[in-house]
C-alpha cells in the first residue's frame, strides 16, 4: 500500500522540530520511523547523488535500539545497504557522511527525557535544510503493511549490522590532527560523563591532546541534561566535583554529544553563547551566524567583522553561515545558545609549535570543538577561563522553560501579547530602573515601567527595554515546552527578571 509521510505525521504526531523529527516513544512506533526513513532514503534518491547506501548510528536511549532496527529494515526494503555506526555522536555520524558523500541518519531525542526520541536526517554534505524537510514530508512510500503489528511494531525486527568504527575512529582524530597531540599537555580536565553517548569519546580526545583526564558521574539510566536550561544538581555536582579535585575545566554535553558544558575551575558551567563566543575568538573566526536569543557580547565585543542573526534552530543558522560565504575564502561559523557549534568552511591555523594545519569543515552542531579551542587558548596564553571571561563586555543572559506547555497555547499568548501590546504591562515593571530621588512631597513614588525600545520577531517574541534589559519569548520548536530567555548588565538583575517572567508565565497555565 502507499502512505503519505504528511498522513503519518498527522496522525502520529510525531512532526520536525528546529532538529529533525521528535515525538513520544510511544508516538515513534517502528511504522512511524520506518516510513519516516524510507521517505528520507526516497528524498536522497531525487535529490543527491547516492551510492544507495546510508549510515545510521544512535544515542543511549532506552527505545534507541529498536528504532535504529526499524530504520535497518527501512533500508533493506528500499534496496539501500545499511552502515551501522554504533553509539557515537551526533557530529561524528554527520561528519562520516561529509567524508563518504553519504546520508546518515542519527537516532535521538539530544536533551529531552527519556520517554521522548527522535530522528536527525543529514545529506551527504551535511545536516538538512528546511527545503529539505519540505521534500521530505511531501513524499509517500510503498510497502506492506503486514510487517507491522496492530500496534505498528515490527513482527520480524532485523538484527543491526555489525558495527563499522571508522565513523567514531575519524571524528576522535579529527582534533589532535588539527590542534597537535600536545596541545592540552600540563591541563588536567574533568569530564561529567551521566549518559552522553560521546562520554567515552570526549575522554580519549582529551587524551589524544595531553591532557590529564579525571571522568566522574557515569549513568547507566538516561539524564535529560539540557545545555541551555542547567539542572541545579548539575550545577552542584560540578561545584563538589572542583573542590574535591583539582581540574582547569570540566568538559560535558548532552545525550548526543553536540551541545559542550564547558566549567571553569571552579564548577561553574558556561552559558552556550557566551562559550560560542570565546570559542570564534580562540579560533579567529570573523563572520559568524547565531540566533536572535544569543548575548549581545557578540556584537559588543567588536571582535567580528561580520554577524547574522537568525530565527532558533541549526538549519536556520546554517543558512545565515551559507549567506556570509564570499570570494576572499575568510573562514564562516556559526553557534546556538546550547553551545553547539558549526563551521561552515575549512579553518586554517597556525600554532604554537610552528606548525599550520587545516581543520575541514563540519556545519552541523559539535560539542568538541568550542571547549577545545577554549581551553588550547588558556593553554597558550597561560590564564584560566575566567581570564577570558573578564575580556567580554558584561552582559549575562539566562534561559528557563515551562514543560509540559502545548506548543499551541504558547503560541496564542504569543498573539496576544503581540496584538494586544502586553508586553510593557506584563514585564515592563521587572525591567525598569527605580528613580534615585524621591518625591519632595514625601509621597510614595509612582510604580515603575521600563519603555519597550525594541521588538524583534525573528523567532517568537523579543523585548528589548530602555534599561536594557531584554525578555524574549518563544515556543520550543521540538517539544512542548515554553521557553524565556533574558538579558542583562548583571548576572544577579539577569536571575531575577528570568525568576520574575517566569512567575508571570506560570500563571499563563491557569
Amino acid at each position: 500500500m502507499s502512505v503519505s509521510m504528511q498522513d503519518v505525521m498527522k496522525q502520529s504526531g510525531v512532526a520536525f522540530g528546529t532538529s529533525g523529527a521528535r515525538g513520544l516513544v510511544t508516538a515513534m512506533t517502528d511504522r512511524v520511523c520506518y516510513v519516516y526513513a524510507r521517505s528520507f532514503i526516497k528524498y536522497c534518491e531525487q535529490n543527491y547523488k547516492c551510492d544507495h547506501t546510508i549510515a545510521i548510528a544512535g544515542d543511549l536511549r532506552p527505545s534507541t535500539e529498536r528504532i535504529l532496527k526499524s530504520l535497518v529494515k527501512a533500508g533493506e526494503d528500499s534496496a539501500w545497504k545499511v552502515i551501522y555506526c554504533g553509539r557515537i555522536p551526533s557530529p561524528a555520524i554527520a561528519l562520516y557522511g561529509i567524508d563518504k558523500a553519504l546520508p546518515t541518519i542519527m537516532v535521538t531525542g539530544s536533551h529531552i527525557p527519556a520517554d521522548r526520541n527522535g530522528i536527525k536526517f543529514n545529506h551527504p554534505m551535511g545536516e538538512i535544510t528546511k527545503k529539505d524537510e519540505q521534500g521530505i514530508v511531501s513524499q509517500s512510500v510503498d510497502f506492506d503493511e503486514a510487517i507491522f503489528d496492530a500496534k505498528g511494531m515490527l513482527k520480524n525486527a532485523p538484527a543491526l549490522p555489525a558495527i563499522e568504527t571508522e565513523a567514531e575512529e575519524n571524528y576522535i582524530k579529527r582534533y589532535p590532527e588539527f590542534f597537535g597531540t600536545k596541545a592540552l599537555s600540563g591541563l588536567t580536565i574533568g569530564v561529567y560523563q551521566h549518559s552522553a553517548v560521546g562520554r567515552d569519546i570526549v575522554v580519549k580526545v582529551l587524551e589524544s591532546l595531553g591532557a590529564t583526564v579525571k571522568p566522574f558521574a557515569r549513568s547507566e539510566t538516561f539524564i535529560p541534561v539540557d545545555t541551555e536550561a542547567i539542572r541545579k544538581e548539575d550545577e552542584e555536582l560540578a561545584r563538589e566535583f572542583s573542590h574535591k579535585d583539582f581540574v582547569d575545566a570540566i568538559f560535558s554535553t548532552d545525550g548526543d554529544s553536540d551541545r559542550p558544558l564547558l566549567a571553569d575551575d571552579t564548577g561553574m558551567w558556561l552559558r552556550g553563547d557566551v562559550l560560542g563566543i570565546l570559542a570564534a575568538q580562540a579560533l579567529g573566526i570573523k563572520r559568524i551566524a547565531t540566533p536572535v536569543s544569543c548575548n549581545t557580547s557578540l556584537e559588543k565585543s567588536g571582535s567580528f567583522d561580520k554577524i547574522c542573526r537568525t530565527r532558533i534552530g541549526s538549519p536556520y543558522v546554517i543558512a545565515g553561515m551559507e549567506s556570509l560565504v564570499d570570494e576572499d575564502k575568510a573562514a564562516v561559523a556559526g553557534y546556538e545558545a546550547n553551545g553547539g557549534f558549526l563551521l561552515q568552511t575549512d579553518l586554517t591555523r597556525t600554532f604554537e609549535d610552528g606548525a599550520t594545519r587545516t581543520l575541514k569543515a563540519l556545519p552541523t552542531r559539535d560539542a568538541l570543538l568550542p571547549m577545545l579551542a577554549v581551553m588550547v587558548r588558556v593553554r597558550e596564553e597561560r590564564m584560566c577561563i575566567v581570564d577570558l571571561l573578564k575580556k567580554l563586555p558584561k552582559r549575562f543572559t539566562l534561559s528557563d522553560r515551562l514543560k509540559e506547555f502545548p506548543t499551541e497555547i504558547s503560541k496564542a499568548k504569543l498573539a496576544e501579547i503581540r496584538e494586544q501590546k502586553l508586553g510593557k504591562k506584563l514585564f515592563g515593571a521587572l525591567t525598569a530602573k527605580p528613580s534615585r530621588f524621591k518625591p519632595k512631597d514625601g509621597s510614595t513614588p509612582a510604580p515603575f515601567h521600563g519603555e519597550i525600545v525594541s521588538i524583534d520577531e525573528t523567532d517568537g517574541y523579543r523585548m528589548e527595554f530602555d534599561s536594557g534589559d531584554i525578555v524574549h519569548l518563544r515556543p520550543s520548536g521540538n517539544a512542548p515546552e515554553f521557553r524565556c530567555y533574558v538579558e542583562t548588565e548583571d548576572k544577579v538583575r539577569s536571575a531575577e527578571l528570568l525568576a520574575g517572567c517566569m512567575k508571570i508565565m506560570e500563571g499563563w497555565r491557569k
